[in-house]
């Protein structure tokens, strides 16, 4: 999708939403190309993973392995540290 258009990207966010739409705010969130994977346990994240993956690949979506983290217990996303103390806005 060439994002040069004015109405791309929410275009883009609204397809991503419609794709994950039963797992959001339960098992992952998303934001445009940023996809973060979640759960209580190891197993449960195993689960939400292969969740994700699969609908991935029923949906035919690409995703880009080098950009892709798995089982971190932090990390960046839009700006803030995500982590088990909580989120940190980073300055």
């Amino acid at each position: 999708m060439p994002f040069g258009l004015c109405n791309a990207p929410a275009t883009f966010q609204r397809c991503m939403v419609a794709i994950f739409q039963d797992m959001i705010e339960s098992s992952m969130e998303v934001f445009m190309d940023d996809f973060s994977v979640y759960g209580d346990s190891f197993d449960q994240c195993m689960v939400n993973l292969e969740r994700m993956l699969k609908r991935c690949v029923e949906t035919k979506l690409m995703l880009n392995w080098e950009k892709c983290h798995f089982m971190v217990t932090e990390g960046i996303v839009l700006g803030h540290k995500i982590s088990r103390a909580g989120i940190e806005a980073i300055h």
